[in-house]
């Protein structure tokens, strides 16, 4: 017997597709900035440009004729970035105030405006 479960309730997430971030934790921790490619917000998790890189195996096709293998990035979790604040020059956490009536995000450290 199947029951209907809530969804579980999406979290907003303190990071967007195109911002410049850096990740604090793993083998790929460092303070230069990368790309978010991509968000997803139900499971809190991320895509992050040259990330935790996995190979894909592709089969062949006729877009594809010769098949192969690709590197693709794979999601990390979304606590795991910072933005980057170019005027530290290392990433901040952020706070959301409401300016002119509309939500900003915040660097703690430093005050910069990310919207």
């Amino acid at each position: 017997m199947l029951t209907n479960k809530p969804k579980p309730r999406r979290r907003p997430l303190h990071v967007k597709k195109g911002d410049k971030v850096v990740v604090t934790t793993g083998q790929y921790k460092s303070n230069e900035p990368r790309e978010v490619l991509r968000v997803d917000a139900d499971s809190g998790r991320v895509i992050v440009q040259g990330v935790n890189l996995r190979w894909k195996h592709q089969r062949r096709s006729q877009q594809n004729p010769k098949g192969g293998r690709v590197q693709m990035e794979q999601p990390i979790d979304a606590s795991n970035v910072l933005l980057f604040s170019a005027k530290l020059g290392k990433g901040t956490r952020t706070k959301i105030q409401i300016v002119d009536g509309k939500k900003r995000r915040i660097g703690v450290a430093c005050g910069t405006q990310f919207d």
